[in-house]
């Protein structure tokens, strides 16, 4: 069977309806902590290439990227089209972009000074302007919008003006046009967090002339981790009889293939007690040192939620070996927070990234909250080379197929 690469139309993927397979990426946001998940991604993708040559890419292999905030720019990154049709970034490249850029993303102040100037911004209004973001995601991303991703992107907002999620769905534009927008609003839109970066306003209209204004910020605060936003948005068009999908019931969970990237916590360290927060008010709930308290707790609280859903759905239903939630729960200090740029704190993110490669594999535990490894697990590197096999041998299958037909 020929490989990927070598096929004429790799750079499309066919329907999951050629295959046996629904595939999905999921990326969490956590601000300057992308660099994280970008580092499992650059494995992922170098172990694809080693069974499909040097050409093949992360679009190439799944039927839904999803991402929130951070993980909403990471998606846009490795799903965007350049000149040729082809991604706009490697897997490879998108950790360096965020060593380059986070320091003007977010600029540091550090000592004592540095502190009450940040906190005395973040009083009258967002702790960064978010010009510099704003400038190189249009350089970056240009003219392109949702629809002309190379495979469906699935992007949580929250509209503040209308009070719900906005999600911008490549599988919701058909029906409301309006909802294509350029990626570059829709990236910084979801990265939009309160406290931190100005909520964004734009207007898009669909081809008929209907338009809709838009207010929005963090994805975060609906959908931190996206993962079942992206299994929702599949379920939709499977009950709408879409013909790119097979059949699939909702207990059906060995027809996904699902893989959950976190940008790390600080569970572990435990920095907050209810006997500190219980003396803190509208200020202390909002800057503690580095942090947003208020934040942490939504944020976190999002994560997990979908995690043990999703742990407890596929380990009932007998389908475990399918989802692959590769998080690091251990975070301390400045390595925690979404916006230290330091070149320190950066270089420690790479460090931890490429480290977690190592870890065995681990799966929530139900009871206590924090990830253990699995018995005979392997490392996270062994399961995304497991991972890389399903997925090269489910698109030469749909390929077979497409040609069998």
């Amino acid at each position: 069977m020929a490989s990927i690469s070598s096929s004429p139309s790799f750079n499309k993927i066919l329907p999951s309806v050629n295959g046996n397979l629904i595939t999905i990426l999921s990326i969490d946001g956590g601000g300057i902590r992308g660099i994280i998940p970008a580092k499992i991604l650059e494995a992922l993708e170098s172990e694809l290439q080693k069974l499909d040559g040097p050409d093949v890419r992360i679009a190439d292999y799944f039927d839904v990227v999803a991402g929130t905030s951070t993980g909403g720019l990471v998606a846009a990154m490795l799903t965007a089209p350049d000149a040729d049709n082809r991604p706009l970034y490697d897997a490879k490249d998108i950790a360096p972009f965020y060593v380059k850029n986070g320091p003007q993303i977010f600029p540091y102040k550090g000592g004592l000074i540095g502190s009450a100037e940040n906190t005395i911004t973040q009083l009258r209004g967002p702790k960064y302007d978010g010009k510099f973001l704003h400038k190189i995601l249009r350089d970056n991303l240009g003219q392109t919008r949702l629809s002309q991703a190379l495979t469906s992107l699935v992007i949580p907002t929250f509209d503040i003006k209308n009070m719900q999620p906005t999600i911008f769905s490549s599988y919701e534009i058909k029906s409301m046009g309006y909802m294509d927008a350029l990626l570059s609003d829709i990236c910084i839109a979801t990265s939009a967090a309160p406290t931190f970066l100005p909520p964004h306003q734009f207007t898009n209209a669909d081809a008929a002339g209907k338009s809709w204004d838009f207010n929005l910020i963090d994805g975060g605060v609906a959908a931190n981790n996206p993962t079942l936003v992206a299994i929702r948005e599949v379920v939709k068009q499977v009950y709408r009889n879409d013909p790119d999908f097979f059949p699939i019931q909702p207990t059906d969970y060995g027809r996904y293939l699902v893989i959950s990237l976190g940008t790390g916590s600080d569970k572990q360290e435990q920095k907050y007690t209810a006997a500190a927060a219980a003396k803190w008010g509208l200020f202390g709930w909002v800057i503690q040192g580095n942090s947003t308290p208020i934040l942490d707790v939504f944020n976190q609280a999002s994560k997990d939620m979908v995690d043990y859903f999703l742990s407890v759905v596929f380990q009932a239903l007998h389908s475990q070996d399918n989802y692959l939630r590769i998080q690091y729960d251990a975070l301390s200090g400045v390595n925690s927070s979404v916006d230290v740029s330091t070149k320190e704190n950066l270089n420690d993110l790479v460090r931890i990234g490429e480290e977690l490669l190592k870890a065995p594999v681990s799966r929530i535990n139900l009871q206590n909250g924090n990830y253990e490894p699995i018995v005979d697990g392997g490392t996270n590197q062994e399961a995304l080379r497991k991972f890389a096999v399903l997925l090269s041998d489910e698109q030469k299958l749909r390929r077979s197929n497409l040609q069998g037909s």
